[in-house]
């Protein structure tokens, strides 16, 4: 018997893999004009890393901004390192491409939802449905599904 594609988890590492190639830039240029980052992550990821205060006021998920203040950001394979200033105090944090949960970035009004699933979940009826192309409004506050049909050429 073939095993069937699965659609959400291809989708999923696609759009981690744009996250990685935008941060890639912002690593090598800085971020360009009013461009800035809504990243929600699951803090609970086991590989995710963040001081045990963060952990403790923060323990399912977290939302980051990437804007004005960021150092030392370095991207990898699985992930990406960046400092973030919370209240006056800079702080590390690793956060695996896999924990994310959205990744907004207002400026132009784009964004990326993943539905959260365990990876070895066999029991989603739809996997396609794990994977979202969302269009951010409003500083965040309303995503709409964008129909990949209007991107097919006729």
């Amino acid at each position: 018997m073939s095993t069937p594609i699965d659609y959400g988890k291809l989708m999923h590492r696609a759009m981690r893999g744009l996250i990685q190639e935008v941060l890639q830039g912002v690593q090598d240029n800085g971020l360009p004009g009013a461009h800035h980052f809504f990243i929600t992550f699951d803090t609970t990821h086991p590989d995710a890393q963040l001081a045990d205060w963060l952990r403790d006021r923060y323990p399912q998920e977290m939302t980051v901004v990437m804007q004005h203040w960021f150092d030392g950001l370095e991207v990898g394979e699985d992930g990406f390192a960046v400092t973030l200033n919370f209240g006056d105090s800079p702080e590390p944090l690793y956060i695996p491409y896999d924990a994310i949960q959205t990744f907004v970035d207002p400026s132009v009004e784009f964004g990326l939802r993943f539905d959260s699933h365990s990876d070895d979940e066999d029991d989603d009826p739809d996997p396609s449905d794990d994977a979202d192309f969302t269009e951010a409004e409003e500083e965040h506050h309303d995503a709409e599904v964008v129909s990949l049909d209007s991107f097919r050429k006729h």
